[in-house]
């Protein structure tokens, strides 16, 4: 046990250093988190009313868009206080519970895109057996089973955290309460939480990116096998959303954990999470609509539908 009072409340240092641009943060970052509520509660809006909508690609992009909604949810809200008061304060409960929303989040997101890719692999490879295999019954199951799977390893974590004392620096270098920082104000061994994060991580996110590796191998040499250019290139297109989720949230997240260690690693860290948290969620619903005819052809007729409505 290390001598000190007990932890009542963190402190978020944010981004400590922007004196001047506290404002123009502050409206920029508003912005964005309601460009996001906007853009991912529309995806699920457009494939509630769009009969064509409603396929299993669909339903686990609906899944993915009310994830992000509230993945942003967690952190923003307090991310903006930062930047309005001189010290964000957050109490010792409160920021446990940030932290096991944004990592359970995080966790049940890189569990959706892997069973996306399952999904793509099945629609490329087994066209014929696809409407057999992916039914709503399992589409059901497998969107469960990513959320169940991603609170059940966040949770037995929590439950280990929430139990220990906290008398140690109560600072917390970041704009959310990330865990590291959290154990570091532990006045106990945390050497077994620790153990168990790791072992969550290696299998979370490098076991979903081989999963979507694998998937994309079988999926790319599929399409390479197709004849005509143009089967080629549709095939490749029903993809293209995907994979450039995919690239952007695993190429951050593997930037974080496998960058060197060094004086400046974590300032910038601190720079990716925000690509992670912010722009991500906000990118996600452009990127599944600005090529796909289909989200593109449901959202005019619904506009049509409105300005008719209006016209009446």
């Amino acid at each position: 046990m290390r001598n000190g009072s007990a932890i009542t409340e963190f402190i978020l240092l944010g981004f400590p250093g922007i004196q001047g641009l506290q404002a123009l943060l502050f409206i920029v970052i508003f912005l964005i988190y309601i460009l996001t509520l906007s853009g991912n509660g529309l995806i699920i809006f457009i494939v509630w009313v769009e009969p064509r909508l409603q396929t299993p690609m669909y339903f686990f992009l609906c899944n993915l868009a009310f994830l992000e909604i509230w993945y942003t949810t967690t952190v923003i809200p307090k991310l903006l206080e930062t930047f309005v008061v001189s010290r964000t304060v957050i109490c010792t409960t409160c920021c446990l519970l940030q932290a096991f929303f944004h990592f359970f989040l995080g966790t049940t997101e890189f569990l959706i895109l892997g069973t996306m890719s399952f999904d793509r692999y099945l629609a490329i490879c087994k066209p014929l057996r696809y409407p057999t295999i992916m039914t709503s019954t399992l589409c059901m199951q497998l969107a469960l089973s990513s959320w169940l799977a991603g609170f059940t390893i966040v949770f037995c974590q929590t439950m280990l955290l929430i139990q220990l004392p906290f008398c140690g620096n109560n600072v917390i270098n970041h704009f959310y309460c990330d865990v590291g920082p959290i154990l570091k104000a532990a006045c106990a061994d945390t050497s077994i939480l620790e153990l168990m994060g790791l072992l969550a991580t290696i299998l979370v996110i490098p076991g979903s990116l081989l999963f979507t590796i694998i998937s994309y191998i079988y999926i790319l040499s599929t399409i390479l096998r197709i004849p005509s250019a143009t089967g080629r290139q549709k095939a490749f297109s029903t993809c293209a959303s995907h994979l450039t989720v995919v690239s952007l949230l695993y190429g951050a997240v593997l930037f974080m954990y496998l960058r060197p260690t060094a004086h400046s690693s974590f300032k910038i860290n601190k720079v990716v999470s925000v690509l992670n948290t912010i722009l991500t969620p906000l990118l996600n619903p452009f990127i599944y609509t600005i090529r796909n005819k289909e989200v593109k052809g449901a959202l005019g007729k619904a506009m049509t539908c409105s300005k008719a409505h209006h016209a009446k």
